[in-house]
């Protein structure tokens, strides 16, 4: 579905920002990028900051006007980074995204439109647009670079379409992984906090007669941090090392 989300960047001086935002395009799963009136394209620069998007370089179409830019586009919406004399609807980017994805789900195609560097777009353009989009950043310092601000919207885009399609949206844990997320059982825990006991005690950490609270601040301590059964492992073998150690018996060095 992202295929029909279509990037158009309006009058744009700088090639090296139509390279950027092609790779920040090809990042999140798009591909269609229309290219309104560029000062400089085809360049060299354009295909350097692309950084291996130069398919999405080599299939952007160039056009005259916004108006062909749009063609076929049920959804148009344009990014605005102040406020307008006549009130339009107003988005966030995850706002944006969303209207994006229920569009694009439907079967509709959606453009999302970026100006120039130095002005944005006019008040003209953006009255083609049904809605405009603003990204909240800092007032002290809100100008955002061209390719920076494609990449907050198509990011938001892809993360509303992970959401629509039920898919995750952080790396899956490995089947080679899973022992090291099964956190130990109540036993476990307690066997560890007796060996703990018992080498503080020998390497004279702990006075048994005057413990001090100290295993109780240990027992919260490992409590709260949800050990997991290899960890507990390590943790039982350094005890066992110490031991080794304090009573002068031969021990394994356990690292490489």
């Amino acid at each position: 579905m992202l295929q029909n989300i279509r990037v158009v960047l309006v009058n744009t001086s700088h090639p090296g920002n139509i390279g950027a935002a092609a790779r920040a395009m090809k990042n999140m799963g798009l591909n269609e990028l229309v290219l309104v009136d560029p000062q400089d394209f085809p360049s060299p620069e354009a295909s350097a900051r692309a950084s291996g998007a130069d398919d999405i370089l080599a299939a952007a179409q160039v056009v005259g006007t916004l108006e062909e830019a749009l063609v076929g586009c049920a959804l148009v919406m344009g990014t605005s980074a102040r406020e307008r004399h006549i009130p339009w609807p107003l988005l966030n980017p995850r706002e944006c995204a969303e209207q994006a994805v229920e569009q694009v789900a439907r079967g509709a195609r959606v453009a999302l439109v970026f100006g120039r560097e130095y002005a944005g777009l006019t008040n003209e353009e953006l009255q083609r647009c049904r809605y405009h989009v603003h990204i909240p950043a800092d007032p002290a310092f809100s100008s955002l670079n061209l390719a920076a601000a494609v990449q907050v919207l198509t990011y938001e885009a892809r993360m509303a379409w992970l959401a629509a399609q039920d898919l995750p949206t952080h790396l899956e844990k490995t089947e080679g992984k899973a022992e090291e997320v099964e956190e130990v059982t109540a036993d476990e825990l307690e066997l560890f906090y007796v060996h703990l006991e018992s080498t503080l005690i020998e390497i004279g950490f702990l006075d048994p007669e005057r413990p001090r609270f100290l295993m109780s601040r240990l027992r919260r301590l490992y409590g709260r941090s949800g050990v997991s059964r290899q960890e507990m492992n390590i943790l039982r073998g350094i005890l066992t090392e110490t031991q080794a150690v304090a009573r002068g018996l031969p021990h394994k060095r356990r690292s490489k």
